[in-house]
């Protein structure tokens, strides 16, 4: 279905969406500095505030979220790591996903999001009498892009602390113990608010989950398609490595050639503006001249050797 949608509606994606994102987070640091009071006053996602007062702008505007950086140039440079590390994180997965993809699930993030707060809104109405409109911004959001990152670049290693390089899986699973620690420890001294939390958690990152077991099957695939990627650039970059044969040039020099012609044995030292190419249908690494491109026999294995490899596989 992702791929017909994005036939259709893919021109419309927007491109870098982080540079947006950025951009958000850095308001909500300038909007905490100047009057912390003022996101929680005209800008969180209120359910009775959007459904009964008619203040639907905070279905967009809850992104904003405050950062509180003023409590010394530590905080400061904390945020600014971070604001690079999940830029750097969506800058990834937008290359991995292509622009649609990655804004289809950043945006079904806010989506999920907002559900949480609305089933915490209603669940809080009919259990304790009123509603209460539970404070959420970009953290599962992030979690969520983290996990996705993690599951795509496995086997990336960052720098712990600028030393220690560790790799993205074991940071993605270290990250979402942490917070389910956090919920834990909130629902012994607040057992109210650790039911919010954990009801966010889990509503939240719901796109994760959805990306995880929906995209199984296309990621391995997509891995296969790499893998034999990998194998056939490998392969061309040794073969023009066997190909370079040693030769007599002008001048009575000896030079090393990068092309040599399976069949007639020439190379560029025989002419300049002679091609070669490397055959597809050939099994192995074979370069041709233009004149035995088309012409020559296909180097192909035996059966034998065909049955062994395909009951290997």
């Amino acid at each position: 279905m992702i791929y017909r949608l994005e036939k259709k509606f893919g021109k419309y994606a927007i491109k870098n969406l982080m540079m947006y994102i950025t951009a958000a987070y850095i308001l909500g640091w300038l909007i905490s500095m100047m009057s912390p009071q003022f996101y929680y006053d005209w800008l969180m996602l209120d359910v009775e505030k959007v459904f009964l007062k008619g203040q639907v702008w905070r279905l967009f505007t809850f992104v904003i979220q405050p950062i509180s950086a003023t409590n010394g140039g530590m905080d400061i440079v904390f945020m600014l790591i971070s604001l690079y590390l999940y830029f750097f994180i969506g800058q990834m997965l937008e290359r991995m996903w292509g622009s649609f993809r990655f804004n289809v699930f950043y945006f079904s993030g806010i989506l999920f999001n907002i559900l949480a707060v609305v089933i915490i809104y209603f669940g809080s109405y009919f259990v304790l009498g009123h509603g209460y409109s539970f404070p959420i911004g970009l953290e599962y959001i992030n979690l969520s892009m983290f996990l996705a990152f993690s599951v795509e670049f496995a086997e990336v290693s960052l720098l712990l602390f600028f030393l220690v390089p560790v790799k993205v899986k074991y940071i993605g699973i270290v990250y979402a113990i942490i917070h389910v620690i956090d919920i834990v420890n909130v629902l012994a001294t607040d057992e109210a608010l650790g039911i919010y939390k954990a009801i966010a958690l889990v509503v939240a990152i719901l796109n994760f989950l959805l990306f995880f077991f929906g995209t199984r099957k296309y990621r391995a695939g997509r891995m296969k398609h790499l893998k034999r990627r990998f194998e056939y650039v490998s392969d061309v970059q040794k073969g023009e490595r066997e190909a370079r044969v040693v030769g007599t040039g002008q001048g009575g020099k000896t030079v090393i050639t990068r092309h040599r012609c399976v069949v007639c044995g020439r190379t560029e030292l025989d002419d300049p503006e002679l091609e070669f190419r490397f055959c597809s249908k050939c099994e192995g690494n074979y370069e041709y001249c233009m004149d035995h491109l088309y012409t020559h026999v296909h180097v192909v294995r035996e059966q034998k050797n065909d049955a062994q490899d395909d009951k290997q596989e």
